[in-house]
């Protein structure tokens, strides 16, 4: 066989391997493949001390487990402002966030004027985010308007947390901004688990926890003995839930946490699913439904799962849903608006 000869074979050769290398079902990039291929999703959470990240880690094991071709993981993150940016810039596929923080994101509003997120889109309501106001025994404190000098962890800069911390405050005439203006409250910017050991340690007055029920950072506080939850006064509730309207009122009844042996009256919004317009209402389909096939197990992961049920499919969801949600929902016989 001549040189020529053996040069024209091993060069066909090479064209065909590369051939059905490119035909091959290799794996995606993110959630952008086609039907067969794997979709690789990364769920975006929050804190390791909150709720988010291990009732992500749940879904994840979930779906990877439950929904043919999905291979899926959580990620810690500072919470619903980073989560709604991952998902902006396509490196997120599904996200933690607050409803309110959402609704700024996708109207341009509030905390987003000027930098709207429209992409986003609603997936499911997961269970109520309490705002959990621990103060450190033997500070003064017996209100949120005690707050005044006194040094505060509103919860790390820019998440969802520390927006709340801003709502809260504002309708005590609070503020620890300092390019808001005055300020009268001194910030910590730390996340939960940090913040949990200042106030232990006796380096901070407050914090603000904003979680499900039990929130692990706000056990941690109570069983040491060194902060006790306060109320907010009905008056300042009612203020903040006509403020902002995704706001309710919630009760922490006596007993939740340990060394807590009165209720506790305070303010709450919706967690929620939330994911992108792009990808297939196939998938987004499959996911919901399996949150709620193996409820059990999404449980088994965080006791605040228990709200997550058909009953509050939608609770405070206040941003348009995925096509994948609303085909799932209607199937369910429930009312998508």
């Amino acid at each position: 066989m001549s040189t020529k000869t053996t040069i024209k074979i091993v060069a066909l050769l090479l064209i065909l391997s590369l051939a059905l290398v490119g035909c091959g079902g290799g794996e995606n990039k993110g959630a952008s493949g086609d039907n067969g291929k794997l979709y690789k999703i990364n769920i975006a959470t929050a804190t390791t001390g909150g709720v988010y990240y291990p009732m992500g880690n749940a879904l994840a094991q979930i779906w990877s487990k439950n929904v043919e071709g999905v291979k899926a993981a959580a990620q810690s993150t500072a919470g619903t402002p980073q989560n709604i940016d991952l998902l902006k810039e396509k490196e997120a596929e599904i996200a933690f966030a607050q409803n309110g923080i959402s609704y700024y994101a996708y109207t341009g509003t509030g905390t987003y004027e000027g930098k709207a997120v429209p992409s986003i889109r609603g997936m499911l309501s997961l269970y109520p985010n309490v705002m959990h106001m621990v103060v450190r025994k033997g500070a003064g404190i017996k209100s949120v308007a005690d707050l005044k000098g006194k040094k505060f962890v509103p919860g790390q800069v820019a998440s969802a947390t520390e927006v709340n911390g801003r709502e809260i405050l504002s309708v005590y005439g609070l503020n620890y901004q300092k390019d808001k203006g005055e300020t009268n409250v001194n910030a910590d910017y730390v996340g939960y688990n940090e913040a949990a050991d200042l106030l232990k340690d006796g380096h901070t007055d407050a914090v603000l926890l904003a979680g499900g029920i039990p929130t692990s950072a706000v056990m941690d506080i109570l069983a040491t003995g060194a902060g006790e939850l306060i109320s907010l006064e009905p008056e300042k509730i009612e203020e903040i839930t006509t403020k902002f309207p995704w706001y309710f009122e919630i009760t922490i009844p006596a007993g939740t946490y340990p060394n807590q042996d009165k209720e506790i009256k305070t303010v709450s919004v919706s967690n929620i699913l939330i994911t992108r317009e792009d990808l297939p209402e196939d998938l987004i389909y499959k996911l919901c439904k399996a949150v709620y096939d193996y409820h059990d197990d999404l449980v088994a992961g965080h006791q605040a799962a228990t709200a997550t049920t058909l009953d509050h499919a939608l609770d405070g969801m206040i941003i348009p849903l995925h096509p994948g949600a609303i085909k799932y929902f209607k199937e369910q016989g429930i009312e998508v608006k």
